[in-house]
Protein backbone atom coordinates (compact mmCIF):
# COMPACT_ATOMS: atom_id res chain seq x y z
CA UNK A 1 0.00 0.00 0.00
CA UNK A 2 1.08 3.58 -0.54
CA UNK A 3 1.42 6.37 1.98
CA UNK A 4 -1.64 6.81 4.21
CA UNK A 5 -2.50 10.24 5.61
CA UNK A 6 -5.30 10.68 8.16
CA UNK A 7 -6.64 14.23 8.54
CA UNK A 8 -8.57 15.27 11.63
CA UNK A 9 -8.31 15.81 15.39
CA UNK A 10 -8.20 13.11 18.04
CA UNK A 11 -10.94 14.83 20.08
CA UNK A 12 -13.37 13.79 17.31
CA UNK A 13 -15.06 10.47 18.03
CA UNK A 14 -15.09 9.76 14.30
CA UNK A 15 -11.37 10.42 13.99
CA UNK A 16 -10.74 7.99 16.85
CA UNK A 17 -12.71 5.28 15.05
CA UNK A 18 -10.38 5.56 12.10
CA UNK A 19 -7.16 5.81 14.12
CA UNK A 20 -8.15 2.81 16.23
CA UNK A 21 -8.86 0.76 13.11
CA UNK A 22 -5.52 1.73 11.56
CA UNK A 23 -3.69 0.86 14.77
CA UNK A 24 -5.33 -2.55 15.11
CA UNK A 25 -4.60 -3.62 11.54
CA UNK A 26 -1.01 -2.45 11.93
CA UNK A 27 -0.87 -0.12 8.96
CA UNK A 28 1.53 2.82 8.98
CA UNK A 29 0.11 6.31 8.67
CA UNK A 30 0.77 9.96 9.35
CA UNK A 31 -1.78 12.35 10.83
CA UNK A 32 -2.49 15.95 9.88
CA UNK A 33 -4.29 18.16 12.37
CA UNK A 34 -7.54 19.56 10.99
CA UNK A 35 -10.69 20.69 12.75
CA UNK A 36 -11.54 23.52 15.09
CA UNK A 37 -10.08 25.01 17.22
CA UNK A 38 -6.97 24.16 15.19
CA UNK A 39 -7.21 24.29 11.39
CA UNK A 40 -10.60 25.30 10.04
CA UNK A 41 -11.99 22.55 7.76
CA UNK A 42 -13.89 25.22 5.84
CA UNK A 43 -10.62 26.32 4.25
CA UNK A 44 -10.59 25.68 0.48
CA UNK A 45 -7.71 23.20 0.83
CA UNK A 46 -9.82 20.96 3.04
CA UNK A 47 -13.14 21.52 1.29
CA UNK A 48 -11.53 20.22 -1.89
CA UNK A 49 -11.12 16.91 -0.04
CA UNK A 50 -14.43 16.86 1.86
CA UNK A 51 -17.19 19.34 0.87
CA UNK A 52 -18.93 18.63 4.20
CA UNK A 53 -16.05 20.26 6.12
CA UNK A 54 -16.01 17.36 8.59
CA UNK A 55 -13.23 15.15 9.92
CA UNK A 56 -11.76 12.69 9.30
CA UNK A 57 -10.52 12.35 5.75
CA UNK A 58 -7.91 9.88 4.52
CA UNK A 59 -5.60 10.18 1.55
CA UNK A 60 -4.27 6.75 0.64
CA UNK A 61 -1.65 6.99 -2.11
CA UNK A 62 -3.74 9.74 -3.72
CA UNK A 63 -7.15 8.15 -3.06
CA UNK A 64 -9.39 10.45 -0.99
CA UNK A 65 -12.17 9.12 1.25
CA UNK A 66 -14.40 10.67 3.92
CA UNK A 67 -17.11 9.35 6.30
CA UNK A 68 -15.55 7.50 9.23
CA UNK A 69 -17.37 4.19 8.87
CA UNK A 70 -16.61 4.04 5.15
CA UNK A 71 -12.96 4.66 5.99
CA UNK A 72 -13.00 1.89 8.61
CA UNK A 73 -14.43 -0.56 6.07
CA UNK A 74 -11.91 0.48 3.44
CA UNK A 75 -8.88 0.18 5.70
CA UNK A 76 -9.93 -3.17 7.15
CA UNK A 77 -10.70 -4.52 3.67
CA UNK A 78 -7.67 -3.27 1.74
CA UNK A 79 -5.29 -4.34 4.52
CA UNK A 80 -6.85 -7.84 4.61
CA UNK A 81 -7.94 -7.42 8.20
CA UNK A 82 -10.07 -9.93 10.07
CA UNK A 83 -11.94 -6.93 11.47
CA UNK A 84 -13.94 -6.89 8.19
CA UNK A 85 -15.28 -10.36 7.28
CA UNK A 86 -14.84 -11.93 3.86
CA UNK A 87 -18.23 -13.67 3.71
CA UNK A 88 -21.08 -11.56 2.39
CA UNK A 89 -23.55 -12.41 5.16
CA UNK A 90 -21.09 -11.87 8.01
CA UNK A 91 -19.90 -8.66 6.40
CA UNK A 92 -23.49 -7.46 6.03
CA UNK A 93 -24.08 -7.93 9.76
CA UNK A 94 -21.02 -5.86 10.64
CA UNK A 95 -22.16 -3.23 8.15
CA UNK A 96 -25.66 -3.28 9.64
CA UNK A 97 -24.36 -2.38 13.11
CA UNK A 98 -21.92 0.22 11.80
CA UNK A 99 -24.83 1.91 10.05
CA UNK A 100 -27.01 1.60 13.15
CA UNK A 101 -24.29 3.18 15.29
CA UNK A 102 -24.37 6.34 13.17
CA UNK A 103 -28.03 6.51 12.18
CA UNK A 104 -29.81 5.28 15.31
CA UNK A 105 -27.48 5.35 18.33
CA UNK A 106 -25.41 8.49 17.84
CA UNK A 107 -28.40 10.42 16.54
CA UNK A 108 -30.04 10.32 19.97
CA UNK A 109 -27.35 11.81 22.18
CA UNK A 110 -26.91 15.24 20.57
CA UNK A 111 -28.98 17.41 22.90
CA UNK A 112 -27.98 15.60 26.09
CA UNK A 113 -24.27 15.74 25.29
CA UNK A 114 -24.42 19.44 24.45
CA UNK A 115 -26.33 20.17 27.64
CA UNK A 116 -24.70 17.88 30.19
CA UNK A 117 -21.17 17.27 28.95
CA UNK A 118 -20.31 20.39 26.98
CA UNK A 119 -22.45 22.74 29.08
CA UNK A 120 -23.52 24.60 25.97
CA UNK A 121 -25.73 27.51 27.14
CA UNK A 122 -27.93 27.09 24.07
CA UNK A 123 -29.02 23.64 25.32
CA UNK A 124 -30.90 24.15 28.57
CA UNK A 125 -34.41 22.86 27.80
CA UNK A 126 -35.04 20.24 30.49
CA UNK A 127 -37.73 18.55 28.46
CA UNK A 128 -35.45 18.13 25.46
CA UNK A 129 -32.63 16.89 27.67
CA UNK A 130 -34.94 14.26 29.15
CA UNK A 131 -36.19 13.25 25.71
CA UNK A 132 -32.64 12.89 24.39
CA UNK A 133 -31.69 10.70 27.36
CA UNK A 134 -34.84 8.60 26.93
CA UNK A 135 -34.15 7.92 23.26
CA UNK A 136 -30.45 7.37 23.89
CA UNK A 137 -31.25 4.86 26.63
CA UNK A 138 -33.67 3.00 24.35
CA UNK A 139 -30.94 2.67 21.73
CA UNK A 140 -28.47 1.46 24.35
CA UNK A 141 -30.98 -1.19 25.39
CA UNK A 142 -30.91 -2.49 21.82
CA UNK A 143 -27.12 -2.65 22.00
CA UNK A 144 -27.27 -4.42 25.37
CA UNK A 145 -29.55 -7.09 23.91
CA UNK A 146 -27.31 -7.56 20.88
CA UNK A 147 -24.14 -7.95 22.96
CA UNK A 148 -25.85 -10.60 25.07
CA UNK A 149 -27.00 -12.38 21.94
CA UNK A 150 -23.55 -12.07 20.35
CA UNK A 151 -21.57 -13.46 23.25
CA UNK A 152 -20.01 -10.13 24.09
CA UNK A 153 -19.46 -8.93 20.53
CA UNK A 154 -21.62 -6.87 18.20
CA UNK A 155 -21.70 -9.26 15.26
CA UNK A 156 -20.71 -12.83 14.35
CA UNK A 157 -19.52 -13.65 17.89
CA UNK A 158 -16.10 -12.10 17.27
CA UNK A 159 -14.28 -8.78 17.13
CA UNK A 160 -14.93 -6.45 14.20
CA UNK A 161 -14.82 -2.77 13.36
CA UNK A 162 -18.40 -2.56 14.62
CA UNK A 163 -17.08 -3.24 18.13
CA UNK A 164 -14.73 -0.27 17.89
CA UNK A 165 -17.54 2.02 16.81
CA UNK A 166 -19.97 1.03 19.56
CA UNK A 167 -17.25 1.04 22.23
CA UNK A 168 -16.52 4.67 21.43
CA UNK A 169 -20.25 5.40 21.60
CA UNK A 170 -20.37 3.66 24.98
CA UNK A 171 -17.46 5.80 26.10
CA UNK A 172 -19.51 8.89 25.35
CA UNK A 173 -22.47 7.34 27.20
CA UNK A 174 -20.43 6.73 30.35
CA UNK A 175 -18.70 10.12 30.06
CA UNK A 176 -21.97 12.10 30.03
CA UNK A 177 -23.08 12.95 33.58
CA UNK A 178 -26.56 11.61 34.28
CA UNK A 179 -27.97 8.59 36.09
CA UNK A 180 -27.33 5.61 33.84
CA UNK A 181 -29.38 2.41 33.95
CA UNK A 182 -27.41 -0.76 34.46
CA UNK A 183 -26.37 -2.41 31.19
CA UNK A 184 -23.93 -5.19 32.24
CA UNK A 185 -23.14 -6.44 28.72
CA UNK A 186 -22.33 -2.93 27.51
CA UNK A 187 -20.18 -2.31 30.57
CA UNK A 188 -18.28 -5.58 30.08
CA UNK A 189 -17.73 -4.91 26.37
CA UNK A 190 -16.61 -1.36 27.08
CA UNK A 191 -14.20 -2.33 29.85
CA UNK A 192 -12.77 -5.18 27.75
CA UNK A 193 -11.92 -2.86 24.88
CA UNK A 194 -10.86 -0.01 27.15
CA UNK A 195 -8.28 -2.30 28.78
CA UNK A 196 -6.42 -2.72 25.48
CA UNK A 197 -3.56 -0.34 24.59
CA UNK A 198 -5.67 1.22 21.83
CA UNK A 199 -8.69 1.50 24.11
CA UNK A 200 -6.65 3.31 26.73
CA UNK A 201 -5.42 5.66 24.02
CA UNK A 202 -8.76 6.49 22.44
CA UNK A 203 -11.16 6.21 25.39
CA UNK A 204 -9.55 8.50 27.94
CA UNK A 205 -10.96 11.28 30.11
CA UNK A 206 -9.50 13.76 27.60
CA UNK A 207 -11.41 12.21 24.67
CA UNK A 208 -15.06 11.76 25.68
Amino acid sequence: MGDLRILGRVTSINMRKVLWTADLIGTEYVTELWGLPHRDPHEPEYLALNPNALVPVIIDDGFVLWESNAIMRYLADTRRSGLWPVGAKERALVDQWLTWQVAELNAQWGYAVQALMRRNPAFTDEGRIAESIRKWTAAMQILENQLIKGGGYVANHRMSIADLAVALSAHRWFSTPFEHPDFPAIRDHYEKLKATPEGQKYMSAETP
